[in-house]
């Protein structure tokens, strides 16, 4: 069963992130972390960077795979996940910005049309994942129809990383960081499968705000289904849920999960 804790702000969430991540470099000067981007992440991002520069953790090792990319949007485009990344993880973690790699790295504006190319980058990608020796922990947001990465509704639990067409209602959701205009929202990615996922060691899934109740309600009491892919999360071993109160609001035994982290046995971390 996965770890849900409920927390009062981002903020909380993000320094509980930051403290397990930055103990895990400290014994492993080379972990593999897997990064996400969107809001959700960044104050877990910050919180680690914090404590990164209080404490002089070497970062020179570290690895890091991200798990999505637009395709079509070149690189150096302000909203690709390359350019993201560098601006909200390596930058602020001091991260070697060649050990760091995005799903689209070897496409850089490649069209759907390129077929070859797109379609053999998923393979290569997983690859390169294995070549490491594997994800660490995995940050994780969450969409309103309970995607993760960009596996919409109705992608495999098994699948590895691969191009999807993304749903309206997610480009919708990600049109704000487009002008408001959904039409310049790409219609397509690659990202890392539910499979591929659920290979690294440590899965930590955060979620804020009444906007994302339903899919933390479908996640983490619903069944497990590919209506609701973040669902696979109860089959990982290891797996944090770390949500504030409104995203909370619709679990059924929120109140044991208040007790049972209250009660956690100080050795045991996330």
């Amino acid at each position: 069963m996965s770890e849900i804790i409920i927390v009062k702000d981002e903020q909380e969430a993000g320094a509980i992130y930051g403290h397990s991540v930055a103990n895990l470099i400290k014994t492993k000067p080379n972990a593999v972390l897997g990064l996400a981007t969107g809001s959700s992440p960044l104050a877990a991002y910050q919180a680690l960077a914090g404590i990164v520069h209080d404490e002089g953790i070497d970062m020179s090792q570290v690895q890091g795979f991200a798990l999505d990319e637009y395709i079509g949007l070149p690189l150096s485009h302000p909203e690709s996940y390359h350019s993201t990344i560098f601006r909200t993880v390596v930058e602020p973690l001091g991260l070697d910005p060649a050990k760091v790699h995005v799903p689209g790295d070897a496409l850089d504006g490649a069209s759907l049309e390129d077929g070859a190319k797109v379609a053999g980058a998923g393979a290569a990608y997983d690859a390169a994942i294995e070549a490491a020796g594997g994800i660490d922990v995995q940050i994780l947001g969450i969409g309103t129809d309970g995607h993760v990465g960009f596996n919409e509704p109705g992608s495999s639990l098994a699948s590895g990383t691969r191009v999807k067409t993304l749903a309206e209602q997610t480009r919708a959701d990600n049109a704000r960081f487009f002008d408001n205009d959904v039409n310049q929202v790409p219609t397509h990615c690659i990202t890392q499968g539910i499979g591929t996922i659920m290979k690294a060691r440590h899965l930590v899934l955060l979620a804020f705000g009444a906007g994302k109740a339903e899919a933390i309600a479908e996640t983490v009491e619903g069944g497990i289904s590919a209506f609701c892919p973040a669902s696979a999360l109860q089959l990982h071993p290891h797996a944090t849920i770390i949500i504030d109160e409104e995203a909370a609001s619709r679990l059924r035994h929120k109140d044991y999960y208040r007790y049972a982290y209250a009660h956690k046995p100080a050795w045991q971390h996330i």
